[in-house]
């Protein structure tokens, strides 16, 4: 019996341990195969430097699930560890932003729009052994963690408007401080194809022992936060926590088989766990506080870096979700429907901030359709009805009137995420209504 005791509290530090560490894990491995290239790329650069989004998605397009067709992204992973990093942000009369990521997935600066300024500035990311003095005219970040993920974010008003995007990722500059200083070029970086992959797999796929030989390794230049330090104590019995070496009492074989079955249950718990997190208006639903900001909101934490690693604050931006019509059915392209925004009630966003509409379908991707149109927005030409309300049409074939108001559906299930960047506080405290999705004849 005593045994049994010691073995079930063994596997109950191990899943608490897991999903405590595996946004850092995850950040790590996402790092290191999105700077695993020699010079940058669309999708890769070597550490510490930019690469950025050439094209909005298309219904082509199978890189990451739900992809949004409002911005184009800019990123850096950087390593503060040996080094502090300069930044360079132009001026940008349009939606711009820096989202300035710690390895543990929360947000340590947005930095652009709805942040500080529009303006351009020169920030400089110092890591938690930075030491050096701060060249004059530089904003400082304090990064608490050496590694972390700076995720751009700029607005895109269609294929014509690419080329000043362009421009404006010209504009864009990181370097180390040393290389700044010296007016250098950063180095160029290596390809292994070992490297490759798709970062969740790849974490998924590692052995106990790996994964937390690998988060120990982690935890040494990325500390975690004062208030976390008695959950840690209690993992280090099992030899996790910073230069440590796992040491369960479990059998390989029992460690194994608890390990596959922990992960295979991992979502749904953290999803049934998570829901008072979850706010709902009408239809909709999003993930609201303190998303990106986590505390000791561990299982929240991980499953954000499961279904939606790098979200924003909600103060910056919001996801609402609806799968459901207002008769509680799930939306099927079988039937047609209206989404209904209220007289006066289109999404109230503040300074540059925008909103979209964009359907997929149940393989979270883009749904192809002739007129190559995943999504409405408030930069779309739809038409607004007499009284100011707003009724987009949601089916498959094209209707005979606003046809600016048709967001097609394709043919099978689908799904909508009503986008809002820059939400006014009247969408996040629950005053403003969400649209309603009916079904019509």
């Amino acid at each position: 019996m005593r045994e049994k005791m010691k073995m079930d509290r063994e596997k109950s530090l191990i899943e608490q341990a897991f999903i405590f560490s595996f946004p850092l894990v995850l950040m790590d491995i996402t790092k290191e195969v999105s700077t695993n290239a020699t010079e940058p790329t669309k999708s890769k650069a070597h550490v510490n430097q930019f690469f950025h989004a050439k094209t909005l998605a298309t219904s082509e397009f199978r890189q990451v699930v739900t992809p949004n067709v409002d911005t184009l992204y800019s990123q850096v992973f950087f390593d503060l560890k040996d080094d502090a990093l300069v930044i360079r942000k132009p001026y940008a009369d349009r939606y711009l932003t820096f989202q300035i990521m710690d390895a543990w997935s929360n947000t340590v600066a947005i930095l652009g729009t709805g942040g500080d300024t529009d303006e351009e500035k020169t920030y400089i990311l110092t890591g938690p052994s930075f030491r050096g003095d701060i060249p004059n005219g530089m904003d400082r970040i304090e990064v608490p963690t050496s590694i972390g993920w700076l995720i751009g974010r700029t607005i895109c008003y269609g294929t014509e408007d690419i080329p000043n995007i362009y421009k404006l990722q010209n504009d864009m500059d990181a370097k180390t401080l040393s290389v700044f200083l010296s007016n250098g070029e950063m180095s160029k970086g290596s390809d292994d194809e070992n490297k490759d992959g798709v970062p969740i797999a790849l974490a998924m796929k590692l052995s106990p022992t790996e994964y937390f030989e690998r988060f120990n390794k982690l935890l040494i230049d990325n500390p975690s936060y004062p208030e976390d330090n008695e959950l840690l104590m209690e993992f280090a019995d099992l030899g996790i926590g910073a230069g440590l070496c796992f040491s369960p009492s479990l059998s390989s074989e029992d460690l194994e088989s608890f390990w596959c079955e922990m992960k295979k249950l991992l979502i749904p718990k953290l999803t049934k766990e998570t829901l008072g997190f979850m706010v709902k208006n009408g239809n909709f639903k999003f993930y609201g506080h303190p998303i990106s900001h986590f505390g000791k909101e561990y299982g929240y934490r991980c499953l954000i870096a499961i279904a939606g690693f790098g979200a924003n604050p909600v103060e910056t931006a919001v996801y609402l979700k609806a799968e459901d019509d207002d008769s509680g059915e799930k939306l099927s392209a079988k039937n047609k429907y209206l989404l209904h925004f209220m007289p006066n009630s289109l999404p109230p966003v503040g300074e540059h901030g925008f909103w979209s509409v964009t359907a997929y379908g149940d393989d979270n991707f883009l749904i192809s359709n002739p007129l190559n149109r995943y999504a409405i927005s408030n930069r779309s030409n739809f038409k607004l009805n007499e009284d100011n309300s707003l009724d987009l049409i949601l089916q498959t074939e094209e209707p005979n009137d606003n046809k600016g108001n048709w967001l097609p559906v394709g043919n099978g299930g689908f799904h909508l995420f009503l986008r809002i960047y820059r939400p006014d506080n009247s969408v996040l405290n629950g005053i403003w209504e969400a649209p309603k999705i009916t079904k019509i004849d």
